[in-house]
C-alpha cells in the first residue's frame, strides 16, 4: 500500500471517530499493522507530513506517536525516522484476556518415561561429584571443547554425515547461531530470502541487523525453486534462509530432489544457505540435510530445544570449512560469549551414555500420538506432519487470523496468528497450534476440541466491538 493510500485510510478512520484525534490515529495505525498494510520495520511518514495530510497540528501527531511507542507499536531512531516495531503485530492478540491453555510455544512434549526430573537430578549429582564445581560454574571456551564438538558431530551424524569437529560450534541456542551467521555474512541494508511465511526468529534477527527479508511462495515440499531463482535475480540476496524439514509454520518438508534443486540455484547465484533444522531428528526416517548434500555452501543449525528440551539452551552450528567456523566463533563470542557449563556438561553426558537418544525416542513417540489426536479432532484439511510438533490450522472464510486468535483467547485457548510468520503480503487465514505444550494427551484433546468448536462459530459483523 502506498503512503498516500495509507494516510487516506487513516484520515477516513479519524473522520468517522468521535474520540480525540490522537487516539483515533493510534487505532488507525494499529489496524493497519493488524491487516498487514504495515509490516514490522516499515518506515512511517514524517510527523510534519502527517499533520498536513490529516489536517491537524504537529502536537497532536507527536502525542499520538508518543502513546504508540508506549504501547509497543512503533520505535524511533534518531536520524533514521519512525518505524513499526518488531512484535507490534502481536499487541492485539496477546492482550485479549488470560489464556487457560497455552498452545503458542512449540515445545517438545515432556515424556512420562524416562522421568526427566529424576534423570536431571541424578546426572547433575554425578557431574558435581566427578567435576570441579568451579569448572562447571565458570566461563567456557567459546564454541565448546574438542570433546563436546565431537559429541555434537556424533549427535548430528544421521542428518549431516561425518564432519570435522573443527567445523562445529556448541552455542547457547539456535537463535545465537542464526544471529552469528546473519551478522557475519551481511551488512545493514542487505537482503535475505526466506519462505513467505517463516520462523519469527529470522525476522527478529533481520530487524536487529537492519536487513531486508523477501519471501518466496512454497508448496507441500517447501520453497519453490522457480520463485527462488527469480528472487535471487531480482534482489541479489546475501543469504538464503530455509527450514527444509517440518517447516515452521507450514510443516512443509522438502524431498531430496527439492533440496538438490534449491542447492543448485544457490550455487548458480553464489549465495550461501542458512539451513535451520530444529525438527530433523523427529522424523521416523531421517532425510539428508542440505549440509550433507552440499557441505561447501551450507551453514547448518541443529538445536536441542525441539528434540530434547529448550531448557538445555544448546544448539550446534556447522560451517562450510574451518576458516568460516573460526569467523562464526568470533561472532558467537561477540553476541553471546559462551554457553552454560552446567547444561553443556549435562548434554555431553546424555549423548555419551545414551540418555539423549532415549529421550528423543520417547518424544518422537509422544509427538506422533499427539499428531494423531489432532488429526482425529481437527480433520485433515490443515497443514500437518505426522512427526511434527505443530499444526498450521486453516480457518473458515468468515474468520481472520488475528480475530480468531483473540476470540479463542477469550475462551481460554492461546494460539498464534499468521501475521507473526508473514514476511510480506497478506497474512493467510491460518493459525499455528503447538501440540507439545499441553501437559498430557487428555488436556491436548480437550483443548483441540475447543478449537474445533470455535471454528464452527460464525463471527458476527460486530465482533470487533465485543468487549
Amino acid at each position: 500500500m502506498s503512503t498516500t493510500e495509507l494516510i487516506s485510510g487513516w484520515k477516513h478512520h479519524i473522520e468517522l471517530s468521535s474520540g480525540p484525534i490522537y487516539l483515533s490515529l493510534i487505532d488507525a495505525l494499529s489496524d493497519s499493522i493488524r491487516k498487514g498494510d504495515l509490516h514490522e520495520g516499515d518506515r512511517l511518514p514524517p510527523q510534519r507530513q502527517l499533520a498536513v495530510a490529516l489536517g491537524t497540528d504537529l502536537t497532536t501527531i507527536t502525542r499520538a506517536f508518543t502513546e504508540a511507542r508506549r504501547r509497543g507499536l512503533i520505535e524511533a531512531t534518531v536520524g533514521r525516522g519512525t518505524f513499526v516495531k518488531v512484535g507490534a503485530a502481536e499487541t492485539r492478540w496477546r492482550n485479549t484476556g488470560r489464556a487457560i491453555v497455552d498452545l503458542t510455544m512449540n515445545l517438545p512434549p515432556i515424556p512420562e518415561e524416562p522421568a526427566l526430573g529424576q534423570l536431571i537430578q541424578s546426572d547433575m549429582a554425578y557431574l558435581i561429584r566427578k567435576q570441579k564445581l568451579n569448572a562447571l560454574l565458570s566461563y567456557r571456551v567459546t564454541g565448546g571443547s574438542a570433546e563436546e564438538r565431537q559429541l555434537a558431530v556424533r549427535w548430528m551424524e544421521p542428518l549431516i554425515g561425518s564432519r570435522n569437529e573443527d567445523e562445529v560450534l556448541v552455542v547457547p541456542g539456535a537463535q545465537a547461531a542464526i544471529a552469528a551467521v546473519v551478522s557475519t555474512l551481511t551488512t545493514p541494508g542487505d537482503t535475505i530470502i526466506t519462505d513467505r511465511f517463516t520462523y519469527p526468529g529470522i525476522r527478529s534477527a533481520a530487524a536487529q541487523f537492519h536487513l531486508m527479508l523477501k519471501g518466496v511462495d512454497s508448496d507441500v515440499e517447501g520453497m519453490l525453486p522457480e520463485q527462488l531463482d527469480q528472487a535471487c535475480r531480482r534482489y541479489h540476496p546475501k543469504l538464503i534462509y530455509c527450514m527444509p524439514t517440518i517447516q515452521n509454520p507450514s510443516t512443509a518438508t522438502m524431498s531430496v530432489e527439492r533440496r538438490e534443486a534449491i542447492l543448485a540455484i544457490a550455487r548458480f547465484h553464489q549465495i550461501p544457505i542458512l539451513e535451520d533444522d530444529p525438527y530433523g531428528l523427529l522424523l521416523q526416517k531421517a532425510l539428508p540435510a542440505m549440509a550433507r548434500l552440499d557441505p561447501a555452501h551450507v551453514f547448518y543449525v541443529s538445536t536441542l530445544a525441539k528434540v530434547l528440551s529448550p531448557g538445555l539452551r544448546q544448539a550446534f552450528l556447522v560451517s562450510p570449512g574451518v576458516d568460516m567456523s573460526r569467523r562464526m566463533s568470533s561472532a558467537t563470542r561477540a553476541l553471546s560469549l559462551t554457553n552454560s557449563g552446567l547444561m553443556t556438561s549435562l548434554v555431553a553426558r546424555w549423548i555419551q551414555n545414551g540418555s539423549a537418544a532415549t529421550i528423543l525416542a520417547a518424544i518422537q513417540t509422544e509427538s506422533r500420538a499427539r499428531q494423531k489426536i489432532a488429526l482425529d479432532i481437527l480433520g485433515d484439511g490443515h497443514c500437518m506432519h505426522p512427526d511434527g510438533l505443530h499444526v498450521w490450522l486453516r480457518l473458515p472464510d468468515w474468520w481472520g487470523s488475528v480475530d480468531f486468535v483473540s476470540y479463542a483467547r477469550r475462551h481460554g485457548l492461546a494460539l498464534v496468528p499468521s501475521n507473526v510468520f508473514t514476511v510480506e503480503g497478506e497474512p493467510p487465514q491460518r493459525v499455528r497450534i503447538a501440540l507439545g505444550s499441553a501437559t498430557n494427551r487428555e488436556s491436548l484433546a480437550v483443548s483441540l476440541q475447543g478449537v474445533a468448536d470455535l471454528l464452527r462459530h460464525k463471527r458476527s459483523p460486530g465482533f470487533d466491538d465485543i468487549v
